[in-house]
């Protein structure tokens, strides 16, 4: 006989169940019972916490409790964030045109139309309008019989006089002119020979916008009077008011005189600007 043994053979261990009882506490009774195994305590507590994180999650990001959590920005300082973007933006557009303004200001005082004409059509121009213009390639011929209108009409007083006519204006002062309008010479005014100390007044009611004095037309005064009109007042000996301030049409203003290295002798050198173009005084007011 063989003497071989047989290996005893390994029996599965059968799921182990468990038995959950809610009873009373003080007789014992059986409330809710429940049977379950060790897979279905898995899966119930996986389940639990997959519920807990989606809840937890839910509360952190979706209500105020989100301003608790360290670096969460609250919804007050979010807005306050918004409001000072908004404002940051209109002040840097503020700031731009104060500045073309300015640059505007500052050609007018050297008597360079050109470049007080481009800063209107840079106002006036949308970007599509600009995108417009790179996209067009534009004819040589084109481009010089466009020049040509543009530097015939650029002075034609048609077009700016009737926005100006229809205004009643104070003669500056009264005298005989010495030097008038010439586009030829880059001349855009007018110069009134009077004595010095003659007052000079305001042709309109206005603002002043510029009121100092430099080396080449010693005391100056810019006037706004709105609607893109521009007095210019040169070669005075003494300013009466400031920058900022408010004048009346026919007020005084200054008294005339020659100071400067460009007066070659007592007058005033008076200019029109409108629409950041010039115009001669004299087809709009009289000097005798």
């Amino acid at each position: 006989m063989s003497n071989t043994t047989k290996k005893p053979v390994k029996k599965k261990k059968p799921q182990q169940k468990y038995k959950v009882i809610v009873s009373d506490e003080e007789t014992f009774e059986e409330i809710i019972s429940l049977k379950t195994n060790n897979f279905q305590l898995f899966l119930f507590a996986f389940l639990y916490t997959i519920f807990v994180v989606i809840l937890t999650t839910t509360i952190i990001f979706f209500t105020q409790f989100r301003e608790y959590v360290p670096g969460y920005p609250s919804s007050d300082l979010l807005l306050s964030a918004a409001k000072i973007t908004v404002k940051a933006d209109s002040l840097e557009r503020e700031l731009a045109l104060n500045a073309q303004f300015f640059s505007a200001i500052e050609s007018v005082l050297r008597g360079d139309p050109n470049q007080t004409a481009q800063s209107i059509l840079d106002d006036t121009l949308t970007q599509n309008d600009l995108g417009a213009a790179q996209i067009v390639a534009p004819i040589p011929q084109d481009s010089v019989l466009r020049a040509y209108v543009e530097n015939q009409d650029k002075f034609n007083l048609t077009r700016n006089q009737l926005l100006i006519d229809s205004k009643s204006y104070y003669s500056p002062v009264k005298g005989v002119v010495t030097d008038g309008f010439d586009i030829e010479k880059n001349h855009f005014a007018v110069d009134v020979s009077v004595d010095i100390g003659t007052p000079v007044k305001a042709i309109l009611a206005g603002t002043v916008l510029f009121s100092e004095w430099s080396v080449e037309t010693g005391h100056v005064i810019l006037l706004d009077h709105g609607e893109n009109l521009i007095s210019v007042y040169k070669h005075n000996s003494k300013i009466l008011k400031s920058q900022n301030e408010t004048v009346r049409a026919g007020e005084v203003i200054a008294f005339s005189g020659e100071e400067g290295a460009l007066s070659s002798g007592p007058h005033l050198h008076f200019e029109i600007w409108k629409n950041g173009l010039p115009i001669d005084p004299e087809t709009i007011l009289s000097f005798e």
